[in-house]
């Protein structure tokens, strides 16, 4: 009974935030219509961050109500719920950090006193329970659990749980002992590994049967990435380059090209990468410059492409070009399945007319990131994706959804590799005659570190669950990746803190999970931009 009393008034402040967040919207949608959704970012992208922290706040409730359904609620996830919730509900009252130096102020986007008022005081139970004597006894319950081994019930069946234990075992053995030597080599992902990835089905996972695939949903895939991402970013991230290309090649490829590709990406047979991104383009991708020049039946493409993801190893490159010079905006784009020979260190791009050089870079390593230039390299008109021309931006935009709920994904094993890390070196070293973990400020930082973590996970796993239904989901997949790498960056550098002196030494994995997590607020798509993506979904909802 107790805890279906808490859970009612967790229910009840997760109704009053969303009001909050759509009173706010509201103040704002005439000035938005009025002027344009860029007119004043701080305004637009606020009430996106207020609607993100009401999404948060709802799912985050709905994962310990479920828990207490099943009767599987325990005081370690009501612990973590009530102080997660009532850290957010502070920030919704008095400001939320959009980053480390902006801080969005409810009354900057109209949020009114009594309305602010009347949610103070529905939440001021559960704002008490986030105190500071509560955070450490949370700290200790999960500094007791993780000795016995126990990790918070995150909700999931059975099925969910058997591929959980089997990624994270394999994470564990194969991953974690090998990672930190690989990123200071600035090693590519052992082929070995890579290999035991794909028998594993990694490459698989949401490809349907009958094209070899595992047949699974987005959830499964969030499960995957998020316990790779664990071990090492770059395994975590490997998968995004299977998952974005099997996407296109399945909603916009013919069935010849289906036949063709899709199965040997489930196998692990082919590698592909996007290559979307240009030097003076980034997520402007609808006015990029690469050209393909149609002549007879191959495709001549002449131009440069930059942060290309394992564009060395690849076999096939997702290539997004314009077709048609006569059009200046996205309707002169088209995707090509532009084949190539794999490469290697010591001959990247052995193929004619194309060359290529790495981008050094401080994290996110394991698959490098390369500048790549066409000077006429042959695409077969055959490989046109979906054999039709000017609609490459409208396909790509079919996989943004899954790609960034992948991203928060890896974001969430960030975070977690970084709580991972922080509890357990304050569990060994030992200050002024006691463990590190005994003093407040360090205990407390890493309970908000497992809460915010857990909480970013809930949201992760909505948004995968609402792209499993079919519907359109970009706001909540938008959420996801916004809210999962600012904590995992969070994550990251409070780790790093609690290390002190030798976490910054890059002989320490925590140095590594730090340069890992900060481009995670970076790639598909900038928090700038999915705070944008978010606004622009809120004012059109709201308008209808």
């Amino acid at each position: 009974m107790e805890n279906q009393s808490t859970i009612n008034k967790l229910e009840l402040i997760a109704q009053s935030v969303q009001e909050i967040a759509r009173s706010a919207r509201k103040v704002n949608a005439s000035l938005v219509k009025e002027k344009g959704i860029e007119h004043n970012q701080q305004l637009t992208h606020g009430f996106a961050w207020y609607a993100t922290y009401a999404e948060t706040i709802t799912q985050t409730v709905n994962w310990v109500k479920e828990l207490n359904k099943k009767n599987i609620l325990t005081d370690y996830e009501m612990g973590i719920a009530k102080i997660g919730i009532g850290e957010y509900c502070l920030q919704v009252m008095h400001g939320i950090p959009m980053s480390q130096s902006e801080i969005i102020r409810p009354y900057v986007i109209g949020v009114k006193k009594k309305l602010l008022k009347d949610f103070e005081d529905i939440c001021i139970e559960i704002t008490d329970a986030s105190s500071s004597e509560n955070r450490q006894k949370l700290s200790k319950l999960i500094w007791k659990k993780k000795e016995d081994g126990i990790s918070a019930n995150i909700g999931f069946d059975e099925t969910y749980n058997n591929i959980k234990e089997q990624f994270s075992r394999f994470t564990n053995e194969r991953i974690i002992p090998n990672a930190h030597r690989w990123h200071l080599n600035n090693e590519l992902i052992p082929l070995e590994i890579i290999k035991e990835m794909a028998d594993l089905g990694v490459f698989a996972l949401t490809i349907p049967k009958k094209y070899g695939g595992l047949g699974l949903d987005k959830k499964a895939m969030c499960i995957v990435s998020e316990e790779l991402s664990r071990g090492w970013i770059g395994t975590g991230s490997l998968g995004t380059r299977s998952e974005i290309a099997a996407e296109l090649i399945l909603n916009a490829g013919t069935n010849k090209q289906k036949e063709k590709y899709l199965s040997a990406i489930a196998k692990g047979e082919i590698l592909p990468t996007a290559v979307f991104t240009e030097p003076d383009i980034g997520s402007d991708l609808a006015h990029l410059k690469t050209r393909a020049k149609l002549d007879g039946k191959i495709y001549k493409i002449f131009g440069n492409k930059t942060w290309i993801t394992h564009g060395a190893r690849a076999d096939l490159m997702t290539l997004l070009v314009r077709t048609n010079q006569n059009i200046k905006n996205h309707n002169g784009l088209s995707m090509l399945l532009a084949e190539k020979t794999r490469g290697s260190d010591k001959d990247p791009f052995p193929d004619s007319n194309i060359t290529g050089s790495e981008i050094n870079v401080i994290g996110y390593r394991g698959m490098k990131e390369y500048d790549i230039a066409f000077e006429g390299f042959e695409v077969t008109k055959d490989n046109l994706l979906g054999e039709k021309e000017g609609l490459g931006f409208k396909q790509l935009m079919t996989t943004f959804e899954s790609a960034r709920i992948q991203t928060a994904a890896r974001a969430v094993g960030v975070s977690q590799s970084a709580c991972d890390l922080a509890l357990n070196y304050s569990l060994e070293r030992t200050q002024f005659g006691k463990k590190l973990i005994e003093f407040s400020r360090v205990n407390e930082k890493i309970t908000m570190m497992f809460c915010e973590t857990m909480m970013a996970r809930q949201l992760t796993l909505y948004a995968a669950r609402i792209k499993d239904t079919g519907q359109r989901c970009d706001m909540e997949a938008g959420m996801a990746k916004l809210l999962s790498s600012r904590i995992a960056w969070s994550a990251a550098d409070n780790a790093l803190q609690i290390h002190g002196g030798i976490g910054f030494a890059t002989e320490t994995p925590i140095s590594r999970i730090l340069a890992d997590a900060r481009i995670l607020n970076i790639f598909e798509g900038t928090a700038e931009i999915q705070a944008q993506v978010i606004a622009r979904r809120l004012i059109e909802t709201d308008n209808r």
